[in-house]
């Protein structure tokens, strides 16, 4: 069973697709050792059965707010097949950027470019096939409330998650030499010790790392050796001493 798990900055016309998807296959419960809602249903597309999880509406993925790290823990430890990102058409600058942040969790991605009934209206031009090529992944161009662009969305869903090869035009974010020769040494420490690596996306982590994150530091800490925790804190100190 394919799983695919739904994302979007709150108020793009997520819960609307997760609906047609799913249809009536809906079940309603918790996330894990939270009160956030979790909605799963299911879809049968192409013989294929689906699984399909909508996150919370969310406009980054730090560990500052319970509905971003219910999603980004989701995502992390779950690893789904397939991550649709659900993208407001009418304001792409906004929304790409939790799109960039999913490329940089090295997830299967597909883009649902919704409203995009709104964008025509407003005579808006989007070069799909460009945006496609940048980022790397599928992007579809969808309208929610009248299902338009569904039967493509459901085809590239259960494409991408058949595709051992998805990642290999992956979009990856450019820091700047200096940084990214921090995030370098970070991922080659890292490498020394597998037990993180198995749950968390190297790069991602060593990004994580270095923005201070403190749940990411918790829960690689137990995995890392006191030279290896003191080699990264001491690259840590190094970059914050440089950017001052």
């Amino acid at each position: 069973m394919i799983r695919a798990a739904l994302i979007g900055n709150p108020n793009v016309g997520k819960t609307e697709i997760f609906n047609r998807l799913t249809g009536l296959s809906q079940r309603v419960g918790n996330f894990p050792g939270v009160t956030v809602e979790k909605k799963a249903g299911r879809m049968i597309h192409r013989g294929q059965e689906v699984e399909v999880v909508d996150l919370p509406g969310t406009y980054s993925l730090t560990a500052h707010a319970l509905d971003e790290l219910v999603a980004r823990d989701y995502i992390v430890m779950e690893r789904p097949d397939v991550i649709v990102d659900i993208v407001d058409g009418t304001n792409l600058e906004r929304n790409l950027y939790l799109t960039l942040l999913l490329l940089e969790m090295d997830a299967n991605l597909v883009v649902a470019l919704n409203r995009w009934d709104m964008v025509a209206a407003r005579g808006m031009k989007i070069d799909v096939e460009k945006l496609s090529e940048l980022l790397g992944c599928p992007v579809v161009q969808t309208v929610a409330i009248t299902g338009e662009g569904l039967e493509d969305l459901k085809n590239s869903i259960v494409e991408v998650a058949g595709q051992k090869n998805a990642k290999e035009n992956r979009a990856v974010q450019n820091y700047g030499d200096d940084i990214e020769q921090l995030i370098n040494r970070v991922e080659d420490v890292i490498q020394k010790s597998p037990a993180p690596v198995e749950k968390y996306p190297r790069r991602w982590l060593a990004i994580k790392m270095l923005e201070g994150d403190e749940r990411v530091m918790e829960q690689t800490r137990a995995s890392l050796s006191s030279p290896q925790l003191a080699e990264i804190l001491s690259i840590i100190e190094a970059g914050e001493a440089a950017i001052r």
